[in-house]
């Protein structure tokens, strides 16, 4: 299991609605010090007031202001809009595989990532491997798929253990606070849909609610760019001029990825909402 915590500069300034430089500017309730604000406009000059969201400016403006000693999240503000949640959590399972498929599929890679809504940076992972119960020999498509060796799981916590460990990250992380909004992203529905539950329900576990409502990365690049990424997260990538980060099918790889194509289209001023229906 891996916990890991990055801090981030002046991470209580802003909550998730005042992520934008030019709404507490233009409506007094800045949060800042005239101060910084005066040092803030001498910094960015005639620039202040640009479009936000546009890759070439908000690039020049962040380094910019980190240039002249600004925190990173004070810089980012003006690289990113206000988006409506102050966590997003991009999940990715790999689950036991073959052809034909086998059933019941069981999760065996558990990866979580915790992006800052403000600055789109990832502040913490969760990553654990689960030992699968109903097939526990891993075949050698699904090694070839993901990457995940016999002895990557052998010994490993059972799904129930591992969402006993991942509601401890998750508050420990100040994510079950009601005050604090954020919400799982997953490349399709399938991961929330239809894995989690399904396997819940095979073994009798109960599903938690912040599992109950998510963003399907597909669905919001297609809003985004107005057109389907059929090849998921290769296509994502390829519209958007990204290179792909690791290895396909591995669960904290396809993590990266999906956080990286997020960070891009919040670049362009996309601002993500839910996509998933209630259950």
């Amino acid at each position: 299991m891996i916990w890991e915590t990055q801090s981030c500069n002046n991470a209580a300034v802003l909550d998730a609605s005042g992520c934008s430089m030019l709404a507490p500017l233009q409506t007094g309730a800045a949060r800042f010090s005239s101060y910084l604000l005066s040092r803030a406009r001498k910094v960015l000059g005639s620039h202040l007031f640009s479009p936000c969201g546009v890759p070439e400016f908000c690039s020049i403006s962040t380094r910019k202001l980190a240039a002249h000693g600004f925190g990173a999240s004070m810089a980012a503000m003006v690289s990113f809009p206000p988006q409506r949640y102050h966590y997003f959590l991009v999940l990715d399972f790999e689950a036991t595989c073959d052809k034909p498929q086998i059933h019941p599929q069981e999760i065996i890679e558990f990866p979580i990532l915790k992006l800052n809504g403000r600055t789109m940076e990832i502040e913490s992972t969760f990553h654990m491997y689960v030992q699968p119960v109903v097939h526990p020999q891993l075949t050698p498509f699904c090694t070839e798929l993901t990457g995940i060796i016999q002895a990557m799981v052998d010994g490993q916590p059972s799904l129930q253990q591992v969402l006993e460990r991942v509601d401890e990250w998750m508050a420990k992380e100040g994510l079950l606070d009601p005050n604090v909004k954020s919400i799982f992203v997953t490349c399709g529905d399938w991961d929330l849909k239809v894995m989690l539950p399904g396997q819940c329900q095979y073994l009798g576990l109960p599903v938690a609610d912040y599992f109950k409502q998510w963003i399907n990365l597909k669905k919001a690049y297609s809003f985004a760019m107005g057109c389907w990424p059929k090849n998921g997260l290769l296509d994502m990538n390829k519209g958007l001029s990204l290179q792909h980060i690791g290895r396909p099918h591995s669960g904290i790889d396809d993590c990266k990825n999906i956080a990286n194509i997020m960070k891009t289209l919040a670049y362009r001023g996309f601002i993500f909402k839910q996509t998933s229906k209630p259950f």
